[in-house]
């Protein structure tokens, strides 16, 4: 998720773990340890694009890392504030709650998460954007009213508790709507006898109304669209060839194979002037009616001094109130 929403996470369950003891400084440090795990975006400094994308979400995002250094973290605070009523046990604690449930949360969104580090395994249930202000923006009210309050005042713990209890729900409830559009995208198929090897489906962006299908065929991608308030189960999928034989014999180098598999498989192959591009398909496109349009995640291969290499292409600037307008249209339903 994005950083606010992990900020307000980890400032909940700080106050949670250690609000009446001493008040604020866990909303502070609840805080801070939510927002450790993407401390990983650094890599994008020392590695190139894919080694980078492999590596997110990795180490930092799973449980070993928050059992080892909840109690590291632990200890230096309880050195930093010795003085206070909290005792290396109690920052043990806030901090480990902190770190861990940075990437449980992170699990319910596209990417997924290595919760079970080293396992190259990652957690994704795909229902819930990376961005969703009801989700967000509830739980942050909680939060900052708890915040108003001193600590010895029991409705700190009380609005922590709610904002909580109503993220978690909603989470739930994005759950329960991927499984109903879900079935939705699967009865259109069989309606309109599309043979299919595999169907991923998720919410598109700051919502969970509007809902997109990638479904697999033989050779090539549909993708459709389905919000909770259309008035017809019948769904148009716009047809998107796999173009996986352009690679040629590149499709056996190693930095293909990379590739592959960082998109579980989901992808296509363009072909430009003098190079590929490489799409991941489970993020979808910049502009969701055209099908012509860009995906969010692509990989230019192109050859230098007879080595294959891979960079990600410049985005072009697109009218973003132009897009959401389009987006917020088609959440209220054809």
């Amino acid at each position: 998720m994005d950083s606010l929403t992990q900020i307000v996470l980890g400032a909940a369950v700080g106050e949670l773990a250690l609000g009446k003891k001493i008040g604020n400084k866990a909303i502070l440090w609840g805080a801070i340890a939510g927002t450790i795990p993407d401390l990983d975006v650094i890599t994008k400094w020392f590695f190139d694009p894919v080694r980078a994308n492999e590596l997110h979400r990795g180490f930092s995002h799973s449980i070993l890392f928050s059992l080892l250094a909840a109690p590291l973290l632990g200890w230096v605070l309880a050195k930093l504030y010795k003085n206070s009523h909290a005792t290396w046990r109690d920052w043990t604690l806030l901090m480990f709650l902190g770190l861990f449930t940075h990437p449980l949360l992170d699990a319910f969104t596209t990417w997924g998460t290595q919760l079970f580090w080293p396992s190259p395994y990652k957690v994704s249930f795909k229902s819930i954007f990376v961005i969703d202000p009801l989700y967000t923006l509830p739980f942050l009210l909680c939060v900052v009213l708890a915040m108003r309050l001193k600590r010895e005042n029991p409705k700190r713990r009380y609005y922590a508790k709610s904002g909580l209890i109503i993220s978690s729900c909603y989470l739930v409830l994005t759950v329960a709507i991927k499984g109903y559009t879900y079935s939705k995208f699967e009865a259109s198929l069989i309606a309109q006898n599309i043979e299919y090897l595999d169907i991923q489906t998720k919410p598109t962006p700051f919502n969970s109304i509007l809902w997109t299908a990638n479904v697999q065929t033989a050779d090539a991608y549909h993708i459709g669209y389905y919000s909770i308030f259309d008035r017809t189960d019948t769904i148009e999928f716009s047809i998107i060839p796999k173009n996986h034989h352009l690679l040629g014999a590149s499709r056996e180098h190693p930095l293909v194979e990379r590739l592959i598999k960082l998109t579980e498989g989901w992808y296509t192959i363009d072909q430009q002037e003098d190079s590929l591009l490489f799409n991941d398909l489970r993020f979808g496109q910049l502009d969701f009616e055209d099908p012509e349009s860009p995906f969010v995640f692509s990989y230019e291969l192109y050859y230098n001094d007879n080595e294959l290499h891979a960079k990600e292409p410049e985005k072009k600037f697109r009218d973003g109130y132009a897009l959401l307008k389009k987006l917020f249209n088609r959440m209220g339903g054809i």
